[in-house]
């Protein structure tokens, strides 16, 4: 197992942002979420699908232009692997870019990787 695979799976899960079912096959269904703004641990997909669709009738002004993962550091354990990073929403307009500290849990299955376990808080 390469290194490259864990970081390869959060790239490209950031690069189907917008495409909910091939973002989502990155994600255990039962996964755990932590986000800064959900007061509560998440579980599941159904829970994520909730936060999601509040952040959307909340939102104010343009979505992202870009949103992607920088300064991975990966390591594994067998079937368990853990991927620590910034995550960067950038903005057009002269908005300021948004960042979140990030840390993924993922395990490997039959499908290959996928996040168990999300921790994300918001920086800037």
């Amino acid at each position: 197992m390469s290194i490259d695979e864990l970081t390869s799976t959060i790239s490209d899960m950031y690069r189907s942002l917008g495409d909910r079912p091939a973002f989502d096959a990155h994600l255990h269904p039962e996964l755990t979420i932590w986000e800064s703004d959900a007061e509560d641990l998440l579980t599941g997909l159904a829970a994520l699908d909730d936060l999601r669709d509040s952040r959307a009738a909340a939102a104010i002004g343009p979505a992202p232009t870009s949103v992607a993962p920088e300064q991975m550091q990966a390591e594994s354990w067998g079937d368990t692997g853990l991927v620590r990073y910034l995550l960067r929403a950038r903005f057009g307009e002269g908005r300021p870019d948004t960042c979140f500290r990030v840390t993924d849990v993922l395990r490997r299955d039959d499908t290959g990787w996928r996040i168990v376990h999300h921790h994300a808080e918001a920086i800037r």
